[in-house]
């Protein structure tokens, strides 16, 4: 038998391969950085042969430093930035244009104009709420802007794919023979796929001027997708794991009963909880998502909700106000006073997502007297992080009925033992922190085992996931409830801020 499992994790910023062994734990890793190129303000691209390229050179480079043969290797599985989109030709496999990165806004010029009743039922097939943007808009971008892709595409020579799709074709061969897929967990993120039939919209894509041809064959998050070039970084390894970013933390924190959830706490927010076989409508703004798909066995569907503004945050009080030089000295900051001094900040910098979708809302510090000093900023700052994920808990439990049982968290601002003392108060469950930070790799790395018998499936992962750190509430009720509802009343002052009628002019 094989004895490890690859995982490539590629992410918003850097590309990484981290090679686990049966036990879950990290032999080798290596990372490298792609570029953030930005042509306008809002625009954010990354270039497709770059990202290829680091994938290749990081997966050597943890070979290499694991002294480890593509023969050691039972399995290789990919997690992905999930609603990055580009188009390549599929005769030379050179892409189109730069692929259009999730955080890119220039979707905002492609409204679909639909009857009231016909955008409502799309949207329950997809699992969209109202205001959340579509990134099969970047595809379509793409096609009108970029000369001749219209027509190739009509043509049959162009694929369309998220980043996943792209690694996988690259990885099993491109243009000799590469494999043309993405997993229902991608593939929902698109906003072509029916989330309940777990297939492409034809319907939906006519109306979006995409052709049909031209998406990946949609297949579970753990199965055969095909093997390692001969001659490439991984001959003849197994690809048998797809999962979106977040899935794939979801999947690799062991969160396999309704109820369950976790929360990675990076630039920003996303936390996902599982609600099982059933897929729960959101009436509040939640995405209504697939969180995984192992074989042939049913999907399991899940409720997922962002807060666009949260590690960023701390980054931006470090870079524009300069409050600090390190982003870990927050929490040395905040420490310095008891509370927030009646100072609550809602980082609203490109409006709310949910449960609120307000594009309108901009960023405020509400609540100042000559008392507030920046300590008083740095603990709002982080009570922030907390209150917008108290306001997903709340509403997925209003969406499911399902109840949070605890959180599991990742992402770098665990390490702010106070953020996290905070966030357990806020919730009114524990809050735990495994003791291996790689969850989003770790859960692409156990899809891909699974698939080959590496592991038995469920029991394996639960088995390996070792607790490192568990935070109780400790706040009284009362504190707690006072503290959330001048929270709620902060936020709606932050509504209204931007004219939209203005901006779009």
């Amino acid at each position: 038998m094989s004895k490890y499992v690859i995982a490539i994790d590629h992410g918003t910023t850097s590309t990484r391969a981290v090679i686990f062994d049966h036990a879950g734990q990290v032999v080798s890793l290596a990372q490298l950085p792609h570029d953030q190129i930005l042509p306008k303000p809002g625009w954010v691209e990354h270039n497709p042969v770059q990202v290829w390229k680091n994938t290749q050179e990081v997966i050597a480079t943890a070979m290499i430093h694991g002294g480890i043969k593509a023969s050691d290797i039972a399995a290789a599985g990919i997690a992905t930035q999930r609603m990055t989109v580009l188009i390549w030709d599929r005769h030379t496999g050179v892409p189109v244009y730069n692929a259009i990165v999730w955080q890119d806004s220039r979707v905002e010029q492609y409204p679909v104009v639909l009857d009231e009743d016909v955008a409502t039922g799309f949207k329950l097939r997809l699992g969209l709420p109202e205001g959340a943007p579509m990134s099969i808009h970047r595809a379509t971008w793409i096609l009108d802007n970029v000369s001749g892709a219209r027509e190739a595409a009509e043509r049959g020579d162009l694929m369309l794919g998220t980043m996943d799709t792209w690694l996988a074709w690259k990885l099993t061969g491109g243009t000799q023979g590469g494999v043309h897929v993405t997993d229902v967990t991608c593939a929902t993120q698109n906003w072509l796929m029916d989330v309940d039939t777990m297939e492409w919209m034809p319907d939906f894509a006519e109306i979006m001027r995409v052709p049909i041809g031209m998406l990946p064959e949609i297949r579970s998050s753990s199965e055969l997708y095909g093997y390692g070039r001969e001659g490439g970084v991984l001959p003849g390894v197994p690809l048998t794991g797809i999962l979106g970013d977040q899935q794939a933390a979801l999947f690799g924190q062991a969160c396999f009963t309704p109820g369950s959830a976790k929360s990675t706490y990076g630039t920003g927010n996303f936390l996902l909880m599982n609600t099982g076989a059933q897929r729960h409508a959101s009436r509040h703004g939640l995405l209504s998502t697939i969180g995984y798909k192992i074989g042939e066995a049913p999907a399991v569907y899940a409720l997922e909700g962002s807060a666009a503004v949260t590690g960023s945050l701390i980054q931006w009080l470090r870079d524009n106000l300069v409050m600090f030089s390190d982003a870990e000295d927050v929490e040395w900051l905040a420490r310095k006073v008891p509370d927030n001094g009646g100072a609550y900040f809602v980082p609203a910098f490109s409006g709310l997502y949910a449960p609120y979708w307000r594009p309108d809302a901009r960023g405020a510090i509400v609540g100042l007297t000559r008392f507030v000093n920046r300590s008083h900023i740095a603990r709002a700052a982080l009570e922030a992080v907390a209150y917008q994920t108290r306001e997903l808990i709340d509403i997925m439990h209003a969406d499911s009925g399902v109840d949070l049982a605890e959180l599991k968290v990742d992402g770098g601002m665990t390490a702010n033992e106070t953020l996290m003392q905070f966030q357990a108060d806020m919730l009114g469950v524990d809050v735990v922190r495994p003791v291996l930070a790689e969850s989003t790799a770790l859960g692409a790395a156990y899809a891909a085992g699974i698939a080959v018998g590496y592991w038995d499936g469920e029991a394996d992962i639960v088995n390996n996931w070792a607790e490192g750190r568990r935070w109780r509430p400790e706040m009284a009720e009362a504190d707690t409830e006072r503290l959330y509802g001048d929270w709620k009343k902060a936020v709606t002052r932050t509504f209204g801020w931007v004219d939209v009628e203005q901006k779009e002019n």
